[in-house]
């Protein structure tokens, strides 16, 4: 549809007859109802018909979730009656904070799908984490929460969350983001200091997922890639009907304690649509 439309506009540049600024509003906004917000944003500025159109309330609604009510009173205790669908499509495009900041929440810019992430540090549950002789709590630039949490050395590694969200109708995964190592700058340059990792090879990590609605997955993987941050695959659930909230509960896990374990930063845990892992570079997961 795009690359047809490309090559309309570039037909009607050339054509001495009727231009697309002769289109009625009504007509455009038509057409660019069915392409994805940046491409609408593109059009926005070829012309004031397309500008005008790119406004209208119908061509937003068609972006958002079904339920984008239910979020908004979610996300915000006292979000404006009177914005245009545009501008609440905007605003929930930005890391809007939720429960005291402890989690994020934000559409994706360019699909409209609902991504949500809870802090290691502010949201999830670790054992043993406020004990400083086991973890830490880090200041980095590589986090959306600006802290990750770090383990030395454990012998009981276990980190539980759970969110209660209007999601809306889908299938979604959830993804624990872990860095193997502790990253710094040293001279302007990415570094990262390998000193504690030992343990995670010689038994998988075990992660659990439940949700209010009966459904539950299980799975297991060794940890590994030191020096970059992965997102570990824990499962996917699905919301059938996005009026209601969906609370899901889930678990990462490696409690033999026939060894020690450490040397890893735990970032945040990752709920997406589970068609990103096919369409995000990002999720490079495992």
């Amino acid at each position: 549809m795009g690359l047809r439309f490309s090559s309309f506009l570039s037909y009607s540049a050339a054509s001495s007859g009727p231009t697309l600024g002769d289109l009625p509003e009504s007509c455009v906004a038509s057409i660019i109802g069915y392409m994805d917000p940046p491409q609408i944003c593109q059009l926005a500025t070829l012309n004031r018909a397309f500008n005008a159109a790119s406004s209208a309330d119908f061509v937003w609604e068609s972006k958002l979730p079904s339920n984008y009510h239910l979020i908004l009173n979610k996300i915000f205790n006292h979000f404006p009656l009177d914005l245009g669908k545009r501008d609440i499509y905007v605003s929930l495009c930005r890391l809007n904070d939720l429960d005291k900041g402890t989690k994020k929440v934000w559409l994706d810019r360019g699909s409209g799908k609902l991504c949500l992430a809870i802090s290691a540090n502010k949201g999830l549950s670790i054992t043993g984490v406020d004990d400083r002789r086991y973890w830490n709590h880090i200041l980095t630039e590589e986090s959306r929460f600006s802290t990750v949490a770090y383990l030395q050395h454990t012998w009981w590694f276990e980190v539980e969350g759970e969110v209660d969200f209007p999601f809306p109708a889908g299938t979604y995964s959830l993804f624990f983001r872990v860095h193997l190592g502790r990253a710094h700058k040293r001279f302007g340059r990415r570094v990262c200091n390998t000193e504690h990792v030992h343990g995670w090879d010689k038994k998988p990590v075990q992660f659990q997922l439940w949700t209010s609605d009966g459904q539950y997955v299980a799975s297991q993987c060794f940890l590994k890639g030191p020096g970059n941050w992965t997102f570990y695959h824990a499962g996917d659930f699905t919301v059938a009907d996005g009026n209601s909230s969906t609370k899901v509960k889930f678990s990462m896990t490696q409690i033999d304690c026939t060894h020690t374990k450490g040397g890893i930063c735990l970032d945040s845990a990752f709920i997406y649509p589970s068609e990103f892992k096919k369409t995000k570079a990002f999720l490079n997961c495992l």
